[in-house]
């Protein structure tokens, strides 16, 4: 299954083999019951006429992206993606969470010129193959690699992506993954990547307006003053940090 089809309702399972502690499912039920408002607009999609404009955009056929909705991005983050790849032009980008995004900003990247590239990391091995030959029908040619969910010491939670070959240095991170029932604020944990980011670089978080991504969000913004941040109040929220 790639995000060309129609995904379930809940995110897929087996994500990682480590065994998850009485206190973190006690963290995601309670958060859960907190945030199942946000989780609603979270499977929100976008109107299909944003959908026909931005494809029109970008040159995709009509049928590229069939099936929005369903926890995939919305049109309102992959036009702000799009927006600041024509703006900033950048030479790097990095993606946690492969999938419709992965589509549009390839394309974003190859129509702005430069030679930039972007590195594509998803916690499903078989959906970053199937996503990566899907990506090859529209002639995008992306470094996707399969990042298992392991176990990690550290801030935020004991679990994250098990990353290689991260680019030294990061124009543009997008982080719209782990989902969120491994953790509520387990995103919070991309800071690591924080240090390798451009000066004028970017950060662009998903889902900002769910409580665990707010509870990451005003962390951020005390550890990390050299960012300036801005929430975008749309549909699902959208939290953007610019390095000074």
């Amino acid at each position: 299954m790639t995000s060309r089809e129609a995904t379930q309702l809940l995110p897929l399972g087996n994500y990682t083999t480590h065994r998850r502690t009485v206190a973190d499912w006690a963290l995601m039920l309670s958060v859960g019951c907190i945030q199942w408002p946000w989780l609603l607009k979270s499977l929100y999609g976008g109107r299909k006429a944003d959908k026909a404009e931005l494809l029109d955009r970008l040159g995709l056929p009509q049928d590229a992206l069939p099936n929005l909705g369903s926890w995939k991005a919305d049109t309102n983050l992959l036009k702000q993606l799009v927006d600041i790849i024509e703006t900033r032009k950048p030479q790097t980008v990095v993606e946690l969470g492969a999938g419709a995004s992965t589509l549009i900003v390839a394309r974003a990247l190859q129509l702005v010129g430069g030679g930039g590239r972007l590195f594509s990391f998803d916690q499903h091995a078989d959906f970053v193959l199937l996503t990566r030959q899907w990506l090859s029908e529209h002639e995008q040619y992306v470094d996707m690699r399969h990042a298992p969910i392991d176990s990690s010491t550290g801030r935020w939670c004991d679990l994250w992506y098990d990353l290689t070959a991260v680019p030294e240095i990061i124009d543009m991170l997008i982080i719209d993954g782990p989902p969120w029932a491994m953790n509520p604020i387990g995103r919070g944990k991309a800071q690591r990547l924080f240090n390798r980011i451009s000066k004028g670089g970017v950060v662009i978080l998903d889902d900002a307006a769910r409580p665990g991504e707010r509870i990451v969000a005003r962390q951020w913004r005390r550890d990390w003053p050299d960012f300036d941040w801005t929430f975008i109040p749309a549909i699902k929220g959208t939290l953007i940090g610019i390095r000074r």
